[in-house]
């Protein structure tokens, strides 16, 4: 039997790696191991990516001063991640995938909308974060002189598209293998970048950015939640889920929150540092997030930085394609989950080939695409949220995967709240740098707050919106289902008190 204090990070003695066989279905008690502990390399690692300077840019795009963007920025990384740190404890409750668990709340059919939202959300980052890194491996080639342009691009993206795929394929042993080595080098590696850099940072210069409104602060820190660990928040219980059933829930919120928090706070305050004292390279790091930090590197230092942009962008991109596999599974495809992984694999390169060679405004898109779905994916955590706040007792494992279950089939109370929740959403948020979003933002005139060139055209509060409409309409609405579904014995019959 499994010794459930064995690190996470390890597979059991003498098993050999070899592809996950595990779906949807529930770990059972025997591979369940490690304590809440283990679960920072997994976090820390997918979240040391580099592109975590180039935040400091995009917080700046908001008009806002240095002090504006560092509070925006901590409140956003940290609030977010604890949300993810607050459905990690699902996972050793249900040792299910998150979009299993989701099931409870949405019912076992009525579930697959929103993970389709989900499949959508982590493809596309998975997409995302390839492209990154096939760009900063073209353009410190480029530098080096050893080549770049297309051919290089290409090249890049075969390698980090091998490395993601592979990653997501063989599942979790490997990621979470993967996945200390990444947090080691890529550690390492982010501390002599920040050293060797530190001389560009002008603090007179830093400090004389002029400050936003509070609408641009606001619009600041929901584009950091999504960014952040929104874009987490429907993947949080895929890893907790192989901790032991006994596990300290506190634990298990603190350290997905810290793991995936620490990363990212040290890198924006730096990346806020570089930008504030560059309008160019503020500019730049727009069209090219990692490549443009690449100029204010020492020659010898362009392939030590490749690798760690590399490595920690595939870090992410890893966790994503699994969870990913994982959603599409959920939505309803009947395949095993490492062919799962792979059909997302494709969708990943063919997304990263349209953002790599033919789309000419990435942090446009971008910001669009974290809006947009950013919106059903808040209302989403609003539900799970507030479900995993009213539930008394862990899941009936078995009832996850019946549709006349205690958790229903399709009811119809959480979809409507989503799909409600989504619509004034989508009516409180607008993105004018992507033209095919442009329908957006359709409640900011009849709720008085200015239209789409108003002063509260880009706050973003939308995400907010659906995030707190979700949370509340469920807490309020739902006590009820949740209570008759917590009456019902692992039989499916009602309990009755002697």
């Amino acid at each position: 039997m499994t010794d459930p204090r064995e690190p996470l990070g390890g597979a059991p003695t003498g098993r050999s790696l070899q592809v996950e066989t595990h779906g949807l279905d529930v770990i059972e008690d025997a591979e369940r191991r490690g304590t809440p502990r283990t679960l920072f390399w997994p976090w820390f690692g997918a979240n040391v990516s580099v592109l975590g300077l180039g935040y400091g840019a995009f917080a700046f795009g908001f008009g806002i001063s240095f002090w504006q963007a560092l509070g925006a920025g901590v409140l956003g990384i940290v609030v977010s991640f604890l949300l993810c740190g607050f459905i990690a404890v699902a996972g050793k409750r249900g040792s299910a995938p998150t979009m299993v668990l989701s099931r409870a709340a949405y019912g076992v059919r009525g579930n697959r909308l929103p993970s389709v939202v989900s499949w959508m959300l982590t493809v596309g980052w998975e997409t995302v974060l390839t492209a990154l890194a096939t760009m900063a491996t073209a353009t410190v080639f480029g530098r080096l002189g050893w080549g770049g342009g297309t051919s290089t691009e290409v090249l890049g993206l075969l390698v980090v598209a091998a490395l993601t795929v592979a990653g997501g394929v063989m599942g979790f042993d490997v990621i979470m293998r993967l996945q200390t080595w990444i947090t080691l080098v890529t550690g390492v590696l982010t501390i002599v970048y920040i050293a060797l850099v530190a001389d560009r940072v002008h603090w007179s210069t830093v400090g004389a950015v002029p400050a936003g409104s509070a609408q641009e602060c606001i619009g600041a820190l929901v584009f950091m939640m999504t960014g952040f660990g929104l874009g987490w928040v429907n993947a949080a219980a895929d890893y907790s889920r192989y901790l032991p059933r006994g596990s300290a829930g506190r634990g298990v919120i603190g350290w997905t929150a810290f793991g995936a928090s620490l990363a990212p706070l040290v890198l924006l305050v730096f990346g806020l540092l570089l930008a504030g004292s560059s309008e160019e390279l503020s500019k730049a790091v727009a069209a090219d997030p990692i490549g443009a930090l690449t100029t204010i590197l020492p020659t010898w230092f362009l392939v030590p930085f490749a690798v760690v942009a590399v490595l920690g962008l595939v870090g992410g991109a890893v966790l994503d394609i699994y969870s990913s596999g994982l959603a599409l599974l959920s939505a309803g495809l009947r395949v095993p989950r490492y062919l799962a992984a792979l059909l997302d694999g494709v969708l990943m390169i063919a997304g990263a080939v349209y953002i790599v060679f033919f789309a000419d405004d990435f942090l446009g898109q971008f910001t669009g695409f974290l809006t947009t779905l950013g919106v059903p994916i808040a209302a989403w955590a609003g539900v799970m949220l507030a479900d995993l706040a009213l539930r008394r007792r862990d899941y009936d494992e078995a009832d996850l995967y019946r549709p006349h279950g205690r958790y229903g089939d399709v009811p119809l109370l959480p979809l409507f709240l989503t799909l409600a929740a989504t619509a004034v959403g989508w009516g409180l948020v607008t993105n004018t740098a992507a033209g095919w979003l442009s329908w957006q933002g359709y409640l900011l005139e009849p709720f008085g707050l200015g239209g789409r060139t108003g002063a509260w055209a880009y706050a973003n509060l939308g995400v907010l919106a659906a995030l707190a409409l979700a949370f509340l309409g469920t807490l309020l609405l739902g006590r009820g289902r949740v209570r008759a579904q917590e009456t019902l014995d692992p039989t499916g019959h009602e309990v009755v008190s002697a």
